[in-house]
């Protein structure tokens, strides 16, 4: 008797557990899990504001010979890639014999020389004007460099007024063999005009290379009759490259002459400085990969690094720029991926004890990584990176922290 009374006991002590369990078992399915979420820090931190966009190198300047009369040409020996020296011989060209007796062809060519001296005398007149400049920023660069050696300007002014020397410089060279490609093409107009008026008849002209440099490309190599002004090859420095960027006009605004840069993704295992040195005053219209149409403006950047660093670029290479438009140091800055739009303004949500806290956050300036926060965060507080549809007030969450960027 005693022990059936102890079994049932017993049993009933089973039951009751199996049933207070199964009761908590179904308890706990009824309670949210806490939702899995990337979390990010909002920070103090320098926020480089830049302009991204892809670019392309250029040869600054670029010198195409072209015939000055019709005639027979004889075949061009250089190849791509020749380096010539300036005054080398060319092309060679044997004007055609009924052109002694073409009138309208012998105006042409009066008017092809009247040409050619106007172009002298228009870059003989710019070789001044760069001279004044050159000499107007060597000017400012002797005395910033004496305010900086006393401390009296900033690292910035000085970097920029040695920056605008180095330019003036380079403006100054650029005229001086603007003069001699001139002077060239006025030999060779003479030359041509001499030719159909009998003097020197039947003998050959001969094309000379205007600068030293290399041979871009070779227009026309077999030999053959060739009109009055037909391209016959390009020649440029290779180590004269600028590099152009077509940005948004609304980016444009913001771009200064003399900003910093740096170039990208052009092959090197490092990224390269760059200055802007200047931007077209018009922009031109363009449609996206998506078919909307855009205004975009041309800027131009200077590569200030060591020839030795980027000798492999060449001509019409593709790269990546960033264009610096803004620098905010001590800014509280949070990872763009926590921020979404919501009623018109920007929000986000913090956590707070474990459990998401939706904010309203103010924000400022922008890069693809950070957003600068005027208001709704501080720093130190923890926020959640690309929040899904599961994330809302007071959710609880189950939190890992992002890579560090």
């Amino acid at each position: 008797m005693e022990q059936r009374k102890r079994r049932r006991i017993v049993g009933r002590v089973i039951t009751t557990v199996v049933l207070v369990g199964a009761a908590v078992l179904i308890g706990m399915g009824f309670v949210p899990k806490p939702v899995q979420v990337t979390v990010g820090k909002v920070e103090k931190r320098t926020l480089e504001v830049t302009v991204d966009e892809p670019g392309k190198t250029r040869i600054r300047t670029k010198y195409t010979i072209s015939s000055p009369v019709l005639g027979e040409l004889s075949r061009i020996a250089l190849r791509a890639g020749d380096v010539i020296e300036a005054g080398a011989l060319v092309a060679e060209i044997s004007p055609v014999v009924p052109m002694l007796l073409d009138e309208r062809t012998r105006a042409e060519a009066n008017a092809r020389v009247a040409v050619a001296q106007a172009n002298l005398a228009r870059t003989q007149s710019a070789i001044k004007r760069a001279e004044s400049a050159r000499s107007f920023a060597r000017d400012q660069a002797d005395r910033t460099r004496k305010l900086h050696a006393e401390s009296g300007t900033s690292q910035q002014a000085y970097e920029q007024s040695e920056y605008q020397l180095k330019s003036a410089d380079e403006e100054f060279s650029g005229t001086q063999l603007s003069e001699k490609v001139a002077a060239n093409e006025l030999e060779a107009a003479r030359a041509a005009l001499a030719s159909m008026s009998g003097k020197g008849a039947g003998a050959k002209l001969s094309l000379s290379a205007p600068v030293r440099g290399q041979v871009l490309r070779v227009l026309q190599e077999s030999a053959g009759v060739v009109q009055a002004g037909t391209p016959l090859l390009e020649i440029g420095d290779p180590r004269a490259l600028e590099v152009v960027v077509d940005v948004l006009s609304t980016d444009a605004v913001r771009i200064e002459v003399g900003s910093v840069a740096h170039i990208e993704r052009w092959g090197g295992d490092y990224p390269l400085s760059a200055r802007v040195r200047s931007k077209e005053p018009s922009a031109f219209t363009t449609r996206s990969a998506l078919g909307v149409e855009e205004q975009r403006v041309p800027v131009l950047l200077d590569i200030v690094e060591d020839e030795a660093r980027w000798r492999s670029l060449g001509d019409g290479y593709r790269v990546e720029a960033r264009i610096r438009v803004a620098s905010l140091p001590d800014a509280v800055v949070s990872p763009a991926s926590a921020l979404f739009r919501e009623e018109g303004s920007w929000t986000a949500f913090a956590v707070n004890g474990g459990a998401a806290k939706k904010v309203k956050v103010e924000a400022g300036a922008r890069t693809p990584d950070w957003v600068e926060v005027k208001s709704g965060l501080t720093p130190g507080e923890e926020v959640v990176l690309y929040p899904s549809d599961q994330v809302a007030d007071s959710v609880k969450l189950a939190a890992k922290a992002a890579p560090r960027q």
